[in-house]
């Protein structure tokens, strides 16, 4: 079964790719195209840091 990091993953790289199509579709990368990863990476790596600060108290309520 699909743990719920990857499972969270997964939906993120699949909802932060439509909306690069979709904005490039009504043409608003052609100018700042490149630019357009770099606040996808940091949402992805906040939250990435945001569920390994919760994993640990998870962990500990359990005991």
């Amino acid at each position: 079964m699909i743990t719920k990091k990857k499972l969270f993953d997964w939906l993120f790289i699949i909802l932060s790719g439509a909306l690069l199509v979709a904005l490039d579709h009504y043409g608003l990368l052609e100018k700042y195209a490149s630019f357009a990863l770099i606040p996808l990476v940091g949402a992805y790596f906040l939250g990435q840091f945001v569920t390994k600060k919760f994993e640990v108290k998870e962990k500990d309520s359990n005991l």
